[in-house]
């Protein structure tokens, strides 16, 4: 029987860093900058959870400017789920590869039908054959109310336009632009057809978040997830083909043949992206999916603030010492660990990047988030958004809400619950990064590679944790 206990499981709450000799002049020297897989790195070590209340585009788009990265959630159709996708990869690039088109002959609400879908302020007007014709902006058509109207009768004309051939470099179309007073510069190949486009919006984007998170094409980054059921590999293809940077194999126990045979599938059918697999909680288990291909490795099981796991199931790993085993296990083969869970304070983010983790996973710390797509309530005068667990009653019936699928058998892992609303995504992003720099700095680490060498801990009884935090006054 004593067999059977084999270690001891310790929280962020149960361990301490010690502070050591530091030659650290100042916290703005230090780099925190981190790698997702082994090909893509983040200027901050932080990625927004896969959960339908945490990560839609609007929250990708937030995280990759502070250079972090999104995670979009896998509860929404392939064709919903590739075009949140798209809806990052479009929004920042000094150069739009596929700017959005219409034909000349359609209608003013079918242009304002796509604008507004799309969240632009102009369209490209291409012919049959993909030439260029003109462009309809919101100058063009702002006091139009006849919806019927052909986009032929409202359009600048190519004759009045100012564009450019597809090779320009930036900085010469950064000179037409201010030449011209202009802010869309259409770019054309010789035979005159529509190529992309260059706006003066996304070139300022570019100069205002210079740690964004982007692709060689200079778009910003983004993940998908993606289950192990039938439609797996049909939804990581059009992820993919949508621009997906990543894609992460979510389910509650990834230490799983399901998992395994997902990712076995993916690589046989040349996804050629990054698969970050999870959730796991012992090294047994990252060894597993590493043999079987992941790109890194998604520790945590029962750690987050709306999980219940532990409590139903009574399975879970406490996450510090899951982090530090599992992080321990996959620095043989030089695979990246994400600590997701279980992060009430910055301080648990240092703890986590000291245990070993490449990045750390948030879920309801930025669920109170501006960006976020969850409900915002007001109670007694104060705003909280809705926050859940994905093995919640409500996210299941969600997800289930056009199948017909039973629920009276489901035995729900999550809570649904509300969070204080916090604001921008950028301000909380810059407190937890601020408070990760200072634990570096108490551990003399001027980078994460450091933190991992120098980071020492102690363990804390109850009564250490109630010294750490405010007592013995009335915090006002």
């Amino acid at each position: 029987m004593d067999q059977k206990i084999i270690k001891e499981g310790l929280t962020y709450k149960d361990v301490l860093l010690v502070p050591q000799r530091s030659a650290i002049p100042t916290r703005k020297l230090i780099d925190v900058s981190s790698n997702l897989t082994r090909g893509i790195k983040l200027k901050i070590p932080i990625v927004s959870a896969n959960m339908d209340t945490v990560t839609e585009y609007e929250m990708a788009i937030a995280m990759a400017r502070m250079g972090g990265i999104g995670v979009i959630h896998r509860f929404m159709t392939i064709e919903q789920e590739a075009e949140e996708v798209s809806k990052v990869k479009r929004s920042e690039s000094y150069r739009i590869d596929t700017p959005y088109s219409i034909l000349p002959d359609k209608t003013l609400g079918e242009a304002r039908e796509i604008m507004r879908r799309n969240g632009v302020s102009g369209l490209l007007v291409v012919d049959e054959s993909g030439k260029l014709e003109g462009i309809l902006t919101r100058r063009d058509e702002i006091y139009e109310h006849d919806e019927f109207k052909l986009v032929r009768e409202l359009m600048t004309p190519k004759e009045r336009l100012i564009v450019a051939y597809e090779n320009i470099e930036l900085q010469e179309a950064k000179k037409i632009l201010a030449k011209h007073r202009i802010e869309k510069l259409p770019l054309v190949n010789e035979g005159g057809s529509l190529v992309g486009l260059i706006t003066s919006k996304d070139i300022i984007k570019t100069m205002e978040f210079p740690n964004a998170t982007k692709d060689e094409r200079g778009r910003l980054r983004v993940v998908a997830a993606i289950g192990t059921k039938e439609d797996a590999l049909e939804r990581a293809q059009a992820l993919e083909e949508a621009g997906a940077d990543a894609l992460v194999i979510d389910i509650a126990h990834g230490h799983s043949e399901m998992v395994i045979n997902t990712l076995e599938l993916l690589k046989n059918y040349n996804i050629k992206i990054p698969v970050i697999a999870g959730n796991v909680a012992t090294p047994e288990a990252a060894r597993d999916l590493i043999a079987a291909g992941a790109d890194a490795i998604k520790v945590g099981v029962g750690p987050g603030s709306t999980c219940i796991t532990r409590l139903i199931a009574g399975v879970g790993v406490p996450q510090f010492t899951a982090v530090l085993e599992c992080a321990r296990e996959a620095e043989k083969y030089g695979i990246p660990v994400i600590a997701d869970g279980g992060v009430a304070f910055s301080g648990d983010i240092a703890k986590a990047i000291g245990a070993g983790a490449s990045t750390v996973m948030l879920g309801s710390l930025l669920g109170g988030t501006d960006e976020s797509p969850g409900i915002t309530l007001t109670k007694k005068g104060r705003k909280y958004k809705v926050s859940r667990g994905m093995a919640s009653l409500g996210a299941n019936i969600n997800r289930n809400s056009n199948k017909d699928t039973e629920n009276s058998d489901y035995v729900a892992e999550g809570v649904e619950a509300m969070v204080p609303y916090r604001g921008s995504v950028a301000e909380i992003l810059n407190q937890l990064v601020g408070g990760l720099k200072s634990g570096m700095s108490y551990s003399n680490a001027m980078s994460v590679p450091e933190m991992w060498k120098n980071a020492k801990f102690c363990k804390i009884t109850d009564s250490g944790w109630a010294e750490s935090k405010p007592h013995d006054v009335e915090v006002i």
